[in-house]
């Protein structure tokens, strides 16, 4: 009976101290408290002791940076009334420990619920203050800037620090996309008709220069043909001149010559001539006799 009793002495003892020491990481917070009262709030890491369960227990609370990602993408209005989807995430961390489990008792459901309603409601300060161009293709840094800075203030509240807020998406809704996709469309359409036009017209201007130089240039061209032609022909009458004027019979034999070779050219041709006619004078007289 006597070992019995010291064997059950031993494990009371035994289970006391195993329940009494606890250990701090350096990635961690200690909040040791009893009944639901806090009690001691640890932030060095190392060997503690504390009361046996369930006389005091000890709350481990994550000393890192952590996130808050929107799984869902928040729909927002504008200045200018339109809606836009904005996906963003938060960093953040606790420092006042007591002030954070006070708010949320550990439940880390809840604390990532409240930092979602938190930066939700930050986003849609800030954004219906600017316009669509100004959320998408604006100073984004100003924006994040004070959206940090309306969380910082309320986050303040409950122990918790925040880092740093980025977006990772901001897009249109589907039918606001359809239409802006429509209007670029229409906008791209008159674009290129109004180019084409533009090309069109300085085809016509081009094609009708063109024309208009073809056609000086004949016309050019043509002149000086017939005024080397004419000059050509004259010189060819002087020459003509000057060789037959030194015989006139050799001349006019030569000219009857041309005149038998281009009348009998064809034998099918029918000349009707009187044959005493002045025509047939060389054939006649060949010596050139009258």
């Amino acid at each position: 009976m006597r070992y019995v009793i010291s064997f059950f002495i031993l494990a009371v003892i035994a289970l006391t101290v195993g329940t009494g020491i606890f250990v701090v990481d350096q990635r961690q917070y200690a909040i040791v408290f009893a009944m639901g009262e806090v009690k001691e709030i640890i932030d060095e890491p190392g060997l503690y002791f504390k009361l046996p369960t369930p006389f005091q227990n000890v709350l481990f609370l994550d000393k890192r940076i952590l996130s808050t990602v929107t799984h869902e993408p928040d729909r927002i209005i504008t200045a200018e009334k339109m809606n836009i989807l904005v996906d963003s995430y938060v960093k953040w961390r606790i420092v006042d420990p007591r002030l954070f489990f006070v708010s949320f008792g550990g439940d880390e459901q809840r604390t990532q619920d409240r930092m979602a309603q938190i930066v939700k409601a930050a986003l849609n300060d800030e954004i219906t203050k600017r316009t669509v161009s100004e959320v998408i293709a604006g100073d984004r840094n100003q924006l994040l800037s004070a959206v940090k800075n309306k969380m910082a203030n309320e986050t303040r509240h409950i122990g918790v620090e925040i880092i740093d807020v980025r977006l990772k998406r901001v897009d249109y809704v589907d039918q606001i996309n359809s239409s802006v996709f429509e209007r670029m469309k229409s906008e791209r359409t008159r674009v290129a008709n109004e180019l084409r036009s533009i090309g069109e017209a300085e085809s016509e201007k081009i094609r009708a220069d063109a024309d208009k130089q073809k056609t000086v240039i004949l016309a050019e061209a043509f002149r000086d043909a017939e005024k080397i032609k004419g000059e050509g022909d004259a010189r060819a009458s002087r020459i003509y001149a000057n060789a037959f004027s030194k015989n006139p019979e050799f001349y006019r034999f030569y000219r009857s010559l041309e005149a038998y070779r281009e009348s009998f050219k064809n034998k099918k041709d029918i000349l009707v001539v009187d044959p005493s006619s002045e025509f047939f004078h060389y054939m006649k007289h060949p010596k050139g006799a009258k």
